[in-house]
């Protein structure tokens, strides 16, 4: 009578269950066990749901309704109009002896991203495998609607190999806005080479210049992102591209919202967030009587030589075709040509780089590098990282080079054991900055101690009988110890800092090409190492406290 109204029923009350399938639903029944114990499990449950084909049940629900026992049916399922399988209805027992002939479960795992949905095989509860419907079913079950891939299901169940079923499109983000340069700062200070492949180390490239209206840079705008979709449906929002500002500098303007243009004449000057035009100023002839010393806002090209007492100035760069003869050169990177015969005067200072071809008697400090083509006699170099000697020559005799990280050399010292002192792993800039903070924090002190002093005499004196001009001293005095000890107080922090910053250097380094001839001193990271004999083709390094010596 119940198949005729549509019911179809498995297990009974002897089994412990009572699956009853209907047009309003599949319903569970399960019988309180009178032993203590049940007569089936969770997966027998599940295996006869597959069996009937109803995929679209609570499995937590499923769990809940085994556990209770109340003995009461619970709905599981929608309506139910899949025909059932071939079992004896007579046979209460019938499901769990026929598994072997069961279909196996569908797994379906989707990703964190929701943008995969793979199908998995549980073989534990069944060998045959589910058909193509059955697993396009099981994933509508799970509300995975987009980008199924039929082909891929009608392939993945000919085995049981873990498939993908439905693959989502991801968002695809907005490019950032970037700056493309129009010009090329890599070969600013590269020796020119020659059509026979020879270096002229007297064209150095120093300057990249631009003239006015050149595009110097444009801006390639960000673009919007498109959204995505996952398995379910949903939209996935997209990252649009961030924009960024025009690197806007000194003597450079916007035209039309994306380029960047010089507005004169002039050495181009990259600063990574902003770039800028440097006047360029040409001197065709030296620097002498006949011009003065320069104090140019801007790079200085000197043609000729700059003569002994002599000063050349720039904020920018500044390149010297010919000799410095006892003069001062300072600008942010300084190229001579000619070299330098100092005469125990020359000062040359740079912000970022020093080349010259060869250096005598003369004093050079820079920020960052020196480079020296051929030798540097009876010297003072300092460089906050690497003094350089590798061409011609490459000789350092004489005199002292200190450099924070490296001095790199074809030969130190001469066969004459000339006294040379070579110091590394420590920057001399930092050194020298320390030394000044030092000794002004120590005469500030006592300029302040002295104030206080003379302040405390006058505290014990009537003012008011004092003529007016010695009561303007006192009050000048008792003003002046306030920026006092507001410079003692800078000065400390300064030093601190200073202190920080050297004890951080740890790493210095000397390599030789050819030879380390006797008579040679060097400091690295302040361990000291005299050579009273020569050392060919080596590298000096600091380990276990002590100078090592390997080969170059």
């Amino acid at each position: 009578m119940e198949e005729e109204k549509g019911i179809r029923t498995a297990g009974g009350k002897d089994s412990g269950y009572l699956f009853e399938f209907t047009p309003e639903g599949v319903f569970l029944t399960v019988y309180p066990s009178t032993e203590g114990d049940l007569k089936f499990e969770l997966s027998d449950m599940r295996q006869i749901l597959q069996d009937y084909n109803v995929l679209d049940y609570d499995i937590t629900m499923l769990s809940r309704v085994v556990r209770e026992a109340s003995g009461r049916p619970v709905r599981l399922s929608g309506s139910f109009s899949a025909p059932p399988p071939s079992y004896d209805d007579d046979d209460d027992d019938a499901p769990l002896r026929n598994m072997d002939n069961a279909f196996a479960n569908i797994m379906i795992d989707v990703s964190k991203d929701r943008m995969t949905a793979t199908v998995r095989f549980d073989l534990s509860v069944g060998t045959r495998l589910p058909t193509a419907e059955m697993v396009m079913g099981a994933l509508q079950a799970k509300n995975i609607v987009f980008g199924v891939d039929l082909a891929a299901v009608e392939e993945g169940v000919k085995s049981s190999t873990p498939f993908v079923a439905a693959q989502g499109i991801p968002p695809m983000h907005g490019e950032n806005a970037r700056i493309e340069r129009r010009f090329d700062l890599g070969v600013k200070g590269r020796p020119v080479v020659t059509q026979y492949d020879k270096v002229d180390y007297k064209n150095l490239n120093l300057f990249v210049l631009a003239k006015r209206n050149d595009v110097l840079a444009v801006r390639v705008p960000q673009t919007q992102g498109t959204p995505g979709k996952n398995v379910y449906g949903d939209e996935v929002p997209a990252r649009n591209g961030r924009p960024i500002p025009m690197p806007v500098g000194k003597n450079t303007k916007v035209i039309g919202e994306n380029e960047l243009v010089a507005t004169i004449d002039g050495q181009i000057v990259d600063k990574k967030s902003t770039i800028g035009v440097d006047p360029h100023l040409v001197l065709k002839s030296g620097v002498n009587v006949g011009t003065g010393s320069v104090d140019f806002n801007g790079s200085v090209e000197i043609k000729g030589n700059v003569e002994q007492g002599f000063t050349v100035k720039a904020t920018g760069d500044i390149e010297i075709s010919g000799m410095v003869s006892g003069a001062m050169v300072e600008g942010r990177n300084v190229f001579i040509g000619g070299g330098i015969n100092g005469m125990n005067r020359a000062k040359i200072k740079a912000e970022e780089d020093i080349r010259v071809a060869f250096v005598e008697t003369a004093e050079l400090e820079a920020n960052r590098d020196i480079y020296i083509v051929d030798v540097a006699l009876h010297s003072h170099l300092r460089a906050g990282k690497k003094i350089i000697l590798e061409g011609k020559k490459g000789q350092l005799m004489g005199g002292k080079a200190e450099a924070g990280e490296e001095v790199r050399a074809v030969c130190l010292g001469n066969t004459a054991s000339v006294v040379t002192r070579v110091v590394v792993g420590v920057d001399p800039n930092l050194q020298r900055q320390y030394k000044e903070a030092c000794e002004r924090y120590k005469d500030g002190k006592k300029r302040l101690q002295q104030v206080t002093q003379m302040l405390n005499t006058l505290g014990k004196i009537d003012i008011s009988r004092l003529p007016e001009e010695r009561i303007e001293q006192i009050n000048a005095l008792t003003r002046s110890q306030f920026p006092l000890a507001g410079q003692i107080r800078r000065d400390e922090k300064l030093i601190k800092k200073l202190e920080q910053e050297l004890a951080e250097m740890k790493h210095g380094r000397i390599a030789v090409s050819d030879t380390i001839y006797q008579g040679v001193r060097t400091s690295i990271n302040s361990i000291q190492k005299h050579f009273n004999s020569e050392a060919k083709h080596c590298t000096l390094t600091v380990r276990d406290d002590a100078v090592m010596i390997d080969p170059y």
